[in-house]
């Protein structure tokens, strides 16, 4: 899942500790990083949940051939709730792409993981997750991502707190880059 890199509507909260330029200009080569090693691995199908739609479906930012979809309106949680109704049934692991320590073996692992969970995610430093992933063999939960609690401290036990009786693995625990002390 990843926003068109324009200055002051990406990665606001580092811009106002870098600039919003620097942060659009740290976001799109952090993303075409992700892309470049995370895309090519044969083990599974990178798409691209992309926003604001629909001048981001067909924006020079992300490279050629990689499907995109436009990302709906509403809260972060309608939007990946969205990208798991919309894909067809089997697993699907999302991320977004301000994270700089994924690799493709912590994306295969959350795969894996998926054999015998029916989610799967990857905590984030900061009390939040920067991946989730569902087995999706039957209906999502019904309250999935409802009253989440966005980007503080509590967004992965909100998060946890909607699953009902699904089963849930953990990735690897990454840092996500919200702001400058984040960086290193």
């Amino acid at each position: 899942m990843v926003k068109e890199p324009q200055a002051g509507r990406v990665k606001t909260r580092l811009g106002r500790d870098i600039g919003m330029t620097n942060a659009a200009w740290w976001f799109r080569h952090q993303t075409k990083r992700l892309i470049r090693e995370v895309g090519s691995d044969p083990r599974w199908q990178l798409r691209l949940s992309v926003s604001p739609a629909p001048q981001a479906l067909h924006s020079r930012a992300w490279p050629v051939g990689i499907p995109r979809d436009p990302q709906v309106r509403g809260d972060l949680g309608a939007r990946m709730r969205h990208v798991f109704e919309a894909t067809p049934s089997g697993p699907v692991v999302l991320i977004g792409g301000d994270i700089p320590g994924v690799t493709p073996a912590i994306i295969h692992d959350a795969f894996e993981k998926l054999n015998d969970h029916d989610c799967v995610f990857g905590p984030a430093e900061d009390g939040g997750f920067w991946l989730v992933g569902m087995r999706r063999v039957g209906p999502l939960p019904i309250d999935l991502f409802k009253g989440v609690r966005w980007s503080c401290a509590d967004t992965l036990a909100d998060t946890l707190g909607t699953l009902g009786n699904a089963s849930v693995a953990f990735a690897a625990t990454l840092r996500d880059v919200d702001t400058a002390a984040d960086l290193p």
